[in-house]
């Protein structure tokens, strides 16, 4: 067909389209009608069986109506080869636990080490009180002393068997403690009470007689151990150890013994006495000591309960006393392994105590509390060490035996 000169114009293609009133009737014959109609319903019913088949695939059970213990290996195979069941996995689902009545305590992340104040570890010191209140003055003011922040310290004491007003004293200066506006107040503080029946008289002679040394260790070990049970906490990273009648020692004594990172830490322990205008410095302490072999040989040769006792002419053990050693004008931070400590200052790791290290309230290789506390330590495979030229300066006792 030739297209007519000039090209193709809407006036042109209009002049062939029949007239809107001859389409107009063409749709409204009824056979056009029931077309259209028919036509948008089979549209409609293909949509919604495509939509529907989709969703059934979620819930049909493919296979034959029973159950899979019935089938034959061949239906199992078909079964299983037309549709894989999906799995979810989630092997780390939190488990919400809502009673009041369980706790939990995370002792991974409670670490002891060099960097205490830097790591904030909170430090437990602990005190057993007899007959003390003419020292405790002076023991809390060496304790506000301390340069380690006092919110990370708790304290506990145990006071037992006494015949003095030192619960009395002890509360009047705690509260006089914790009330003090100059952030000296402690996190918390734990007053034991706790009697033994050990009603051993606390004047020198008769405390560091020679008859007196084993029921007394005994006795002072169980109350170490009544006290450590009743206030470690699990976010506690250090114990110390802290006698009544300390006279002087060093305000930054604990971030000093920290440094050493050791298990179990002791200072050396002496005394002032004056003398005709004289300070005589004496040597207290003499449990801290190095074993020896006559020492070893004179326990084996005595009873499994028979407790030693140092520096008592009835048991010449031979040991070298950390006693006798050291300078307060050198090093400070030398070191000594011990085998024997005294428990005047012990500086401990709080997992040493977890592990069941405790202050035998009985003859632990003829050693009773805290010699046989450095004893079961060593023989669990802990750290026993002494800092020779690092004194704490104890009350002058004046004792005329013994240990003099």
């Amino acid at each position: 067909m030739l297209l007519p000169k000039g090209g193709v114009s809407w006036k042109a293609a209009r002049a062939n389209l029949p007239p809107t009133r001859a389409i107009w009737v063409f749709l409204m014959r009824t056979r056009v009608l029931l077309f259209l109609v028919v036509a948008g319903i089979t549209l409609l019913l293909w949509r919604g069986i495509r939509s529907s088949a989709s969703e059934m695939q979620n819930f049909y059970c493919w296979g034959p109506s029973k159950s899979p213990m019935d089938m034959t290996l061949n239906e199992q195979v078909a079964w299983n080869a037309h549709h894989n069941t999906p799995a979810l996995w989630n092997h780390h689902a939190p488990v919400e636990v809502k009673s009041p009545s369980i706790t939990h305590a995370d002792l991974n992340p409670i670490k002891s080490t060099p960097k205490g104040v830097t790591n904030r570890e909170r430090v437990l010191i602990l005190t057993p009180l007899k007959d003390a209140s003419r020292f405790l003055s002076k023991y809390f003011e060496l304790l506000v002393q301390l340069t380690y922040p006092h919110d990370l310290i708790d304290l506990a004491f145990l006071v037992g068997d006494t015949s003095d007003d030192t619960l009395a004293v002890l509360g009047a200066e705690l509260e006089r403690i914790q009330k003090r506006p100059d952030n000296t107040a402690f996190r918390s503080v734990l007053v034991v009470e706790k009697d033994f029946g050990f009603t051993l008289s606390q004047d020198v002679k008769d405390r560091h007689s020679f008859e007196a040394q084993g029921p007394r260790r005994k006795a002072m070990g169980k109350a170490r151990n009544y006290l450590l049970a009743t206030a470690l906490k699990s976010d506690h990273s250090w114990v110390y150890w802290r006698d009544v009648d300390i006279q002087d020692s060093a305000p930054q004594i604990l971030e000093e013994f920290m440094e050493h990172n050791r298990d179990i830490l002791v200072p050396n322990v002496w005394f002032h006495r004056y003398e005709k205008g004289r300070d005589i410095e004496g040597r207290f302490d003499y449990n801290s000591w190095v074993e020896s072999e006559q020492g070893l040989k004179l326990a084996a040769s005595l009873g499994k309960d028979v407790v030693l006792a140092e520096g008592y002419k009835q048991y010449d053990t031979g040991r070298l006393y950390m006693a006798k050693m050291g300078n307060w004008h050198d090093d400070k931070h030398k070191e000594i392994e011990l085998d024997g400590i005294g428990g005047v200052n012990i500086l401990v790791k709080a997992d040493v105590h977890r592990s069941g290290i405790n202050f035998p309230c009985y003859a632990f290789e003829n050693q009773a509390e805290t010699e046989g506390f450095a004893k079961m330590a060593k023989r669990a495979g802990y750290e026993v060490y002494g800092l020779p030229n690092y004194v704490v300066w104890h009350i002058d006792t004046e004792e005329k035996g013994g240990n003099a």
